[in-house]
This record gives C-alpha cells, structure tokens and sequence, in this order.
C-alpha cells in the first residue's frame, strides 16, 4: 500500500510568512513614526495646528461637561420638584379612595390602585405620566410587581417619610421595558391600615432631551474647534510664510547668490523683518566683495613676488654657491658669513616655494596625482629623509606598521610632504624623547600618527597649529628653521584626499598628529583607524 506524502514542511512556510508580515508591518511603523517625527519637528504649522487643537479641545470638552451637567442637574432637579409636588396633590384622593379599602384584599388594592391613577391623570400636573403602585405590610401581592421598588425607599417610606429616589421603572404601564425613572413614595393613612403609595415617572422624555442637549453641544464642540484650527492656520500661514521665504533666501545668500533679496510688501513688523533682512544682506554682499578682492589682490601679490624673486634668487645663489666653494681661502669670519649666506638662502628658497604652493591652494589650482600606494612605504621613505635630522636631534623614530599592505588612493608626492613637515615638526619639538610612527587601516581608512613627548601644546592650541605663520612658542631655540608653512600646506594638502589632518596636545605629555586618508578617491571619512588621543598604555609603551 503506497502512503500519501505529509506536508511537513507547511508549517514552516507558515511561520516564515508569519515573521515575513510581522518584520513588514514594524517596519511600516518605524518608517510612519519616523515619517511623523520629521514632520513634527520640521513643520511650524504642524505643531500649532496640533497644540491649537489640543487646547482647544481641552477647553470645549471641560465647558461642555459643566455646561451639560448643569442643564441635566437642573432638568432633572425640575422633574423632581414636579413629582414631589404631584405626589402631595394626589395625597387627599388616595386617602378618599383608600378609606374603605381593605388592606389584605387584593382585589380591593388593585382597584383602588386604578382609580387612584384615574383620578390623578384626570386632575392633571406638570410632572407629566406616571403609573401608581400602592404596597402595604398587610398586601401579599399585588398586580404590579413590588420588585421595581428598591427595598431603602420602602423602609424610608414606611418610617412616615416622603421620599425619593432615582430607579429602573416601566416605559408605559403594562411595559416589559425598563428605562431610567422617579420613584416618589409618600405613607397613606386609612381607617383600614397604612398604605404606602409610590409614583412612578419614567424619565425618557427628559433623558432624550439631555442626549440631545449632549450632541448639541459636542457637535458645537467640535466646530468650534475647528473654527479655532482653520483660524490658527490661517494667522500662522501669515507669519510662516514670510519666514519661509526668508529661510529660502538665507539659503540662496549661503549657496553663493549674493543678489537674492526678499520682497517687501508694506510696512508691518514682517516688512520691516524683510527689510531688515535686505540690509544685512546688503552689507555682507559689500563686505564679501570687498574681502574677496583683497584676498584676490594677496594672492595676486604672492605669487607675483614669488615669481619675481626667483631671477635675483638664482643670480645671488650661483653667487653664494661660489664664496661657499672657496670659504676656505678666506679669513674665518668672511668663511662663516658665507656659510651663513648659505643656510639662509635655502631657506629663503623654501619659503618661496611654500608661498607658491599655498598660492595655488589659494587660486584653486593644485592638482592631485591619485594612484594606488602602500602607505607603509611612503613612511619609510619619510623616515629615510629625516635621518640626519634625528641624528642631530639625538631622537630615535619608532615605526610601528601592519605586516600586511596599507593600501590607498593617494598622491604619494604629497602624502610624503604631509608626513615630513610632521615627522621634522615633532622631532623639532620633542625634546630628545623618541618620536613613534603608527600605521593603521580598516575597510574603509587608512591613518598615520606622528607622536612626539615633549613639551606639548596648551588648551586651544591644537586648532592653531595649522594656522600660516604660527609659533607654539616664539623664544624655543630650534635646529631647523621652519617658514610657517608647513602644516597649513600639510592641511590643504589633506583635504584635497578627501582627508582629515588633526592635532593633539597636552602640556607636558606632548603632542600627536594624525592624517586619515579614504582608501578609495571620493569616498567620505566617517572614522579613523587609530585614536588622535593616545591612551595611557601606548604612552607607557612609547616611552
């Protein structure tokens, strides 16, 4: 016998459909959530428009419950009057038709309970219709059931009370439907016994008329409100819509539009805003112009000078190359003035041609060679370079890199004038202490840090270092003559990888520097492989 395959894998496809709906609807809802708290936080008339609603609401709904339960009390405290005061009129009938009932006939009571409410009907009231029903202690049952009759009003009735008291009763007589009614209950004295006769006031007449008064007023609530909303919008439209206006401008002026300015109708405290708004934009037009040509005249002036000096700068240098050659033939002084001409003529030349680098930054010009290198080597081949440098300095440079490739896009050109002005900045500065090199990366960043532990920089000093011309410390006697350049050229050239160069310092313990590069041309930095804080363990290490 062959055996039908089971379908063991459906409620398993089951469960994933299950999860599949779950993760699709907490999604939706993340995404409304998100969805509404960018409105709310981005929309002015939004927030009115809720808080005015809210506010609104709140006053409405709290005016409205006083306002119908006072009209309630009082129809209700009128209808009370009413019974009370048909319930004393209808005293003396009952009495007259109760003085020859016998209070143990039943057949007696139920007649005489007729008659009572014939008698009453015909007489007329305001409390409007009403059905009797008549107990006594002496009754073992009569034709109305005694059970509509709450047992606390019967004994205050049969203490000689009249009283009153809010119950369940019959819409009609006869009726099997109960509404809310008026129970009033008053004691009858007749020669037979004492009867106690109770009326009972159905209030559907006064119960329609509060639901009706309750819709008016929610139904007036609610236009009200939104009465109130539409006139919150529109006044809030007024005022945010030149504001809106103002912020697109303000937008427009930072992208670079100078010339935007915002139309000024009439002379309210909006138009004076705009108007406002047009002046300041005005100035800071006059004053971006002014500041854009005289920047434009700086530039212009550097490398012109620059230019200009390089001619007389290669006669004197062909000039100096020969007194250096021939030093030794003359007196001491003469030979160390030309060993002096020298130095300072390289440095006259370095100078000059940090000035036409930062000028090409400055004219937008310079451009970056990019292609694959191993950043390792390109430490390698700065350490090399300030060798002699550190043998001056007495400092020994710790290299710590990965043993695998530290691949990037780069400009290896200027990555290694990057990591010389900070490799002969930190052993300028560091005191003799060793000065260590770390090389990290991740997927999507490689890093250099330059560590030295010498005197380090005082608070607020780590924003300044990368400032043209900038002294740490003017009166620090130093082996090299720096132009003041460097770092600003090393910044610039950092940010044209897309990278970040940054500085830290503390007094006593020295200062790091580190440059952070995207692996991959165009990619933006959100990290870094390795810490511009250094931690008190690689400190330790270090030193």
């Amino acid at each position: 016998m062959t055996q039908a395959p089971t379908a063991v894998g459906q409620p398993h496809t089951a469960l994933r459909r299950l999860h599949a709906v779950r993760r699709r609807f907490t999604e939706e809802t993340q995404a409304a959530i998100r969805a509404g708290t960018y409105s709310w936080r981005h929309s002015l008339q939004l927030r009115v428009g809720t808080t005015t609603v809210l506010v609104a609401g709140m006053v409405v709904l709290v005016i409205g419950i006083l306002l119908v339960d006072q009209v309630a009390g009082g129809i209700l405290q009128a209808k009370k009057q009413a019974a009370v005061g048909q319930a004393q009129i209808g005293v003396p009938s009952a009495v007259g038709v109760l003085a020859t009932v016998d209070a143990g006939a039943i057949d007696d009571v139920n007649d005489a309970q007729r008659r009572i409410t014939a008698n009453l009907t015909a007489s007329g009231g305001s409390a409007g219709l009403f059905s009797i029903v008549i107990e006594s202690t002496s009754v073992n049952g009569t034709t109305t059931p005694t059970s509509l009759i709450p047992g606390s009003l019967r004994r205050a009735v049969q203490a000689g009370n009249l009283a009153v008291q809010y119950a369940a009763v019959r819409e009609t007589p006869g009726s099997k439907t109960l509404v809310r009614g008026l129970i009033v209950g008053e004691p009858v004295r007749a020669r037979t016994g004492v009867f106690e006769l109770y009326y009972l006031f159905p209030l559907t007449a006064e119960q329609q008329t509060i639901a009706l008064i309750q819709r008016t007023v929610l139904l007036s609530g609610l236009a009200l409100v939104l009465l109130v909303l539409a006139i919150a919008l529109l006044v809030i439209r007024q005022v945010v819509r030149p504001v809106r206006v103002a912020a697109e401008t303000a937008g427009r002026l930072a992208g670079g539009d100078l010339a935007q300015r915002i139309k000024v109708r009439g002379t309210d405290d909006i138009a004076r805003l705009g108007q406002s708004f047009n002046d300041m934009a005005g100035s800071l037009q006059r004053q971006i112009r002014r500041l854009e040509d005289l920047s434009r005249l700086q530039r212009r002036f550097t490398s012109d000078v620059s230019h200009e000096l390089r001619t007389p700068l290669t006669t004197i240098r062909m000039a100096s190359e020969l007194l250096y050659a021939n030093r030794g033939q003359f007196a001491p002084e003469l030979g160390r003035s030309a060993e002096l001409l020298r130095a300072e003529l390289d440095r006259f030349e370095a100078l000059l041609a940090d000035l036409l680098e930062i000028s090409r930054y400055d004219a937008g010009v310079a451009n970056l060679e990019s292609e694959t290198a191993d950043l390792r080597g390109v430490v390698t081949s700065t350490v090399d370079a300030n060798r002699s440098l550190a043998d001056r300095h007495g400092t020994e440079i710790v290299v710590r890199a990965p043993q695998r490739p530290v691949t990037a896009d780069m400009d290896s050109r200027r990555v290694e004038r990057i990591l010389r002005n900070l490799v002969a900045n930190a052993l300028d500065h560091g005191e003799g202490r060793p000065v260590v090199i770390t090389i990290g990366c991740d997927d999507h960043a490689v890093a250099v840090t330059v560590r030295d532990h010498g005197l380090g920089l005082k608070p607020g000093e780590a924003g300044l270092v990368f400032n043209r011309f900038w002294r740490g410390d003017a009166s620090r006697s130093r082996l090299t003559g720096g132009t003041g350049l460097g770092l600003a050229i090393s910044l610039e050239d950092a940010r044209l990888h897309d990278g970040w160069l940054q500085a830290w310092g503390e007094r006593g313990r020295g200062a790091q520097f580190r440059l952070t590069l995207p692996r991959q041309a165009g990619h933006t930095l959100m990290s870094s492989p390795l810490p511009l804080n250094p931690d008190d363990r690689d400190e330790d290490d270090d030193e």
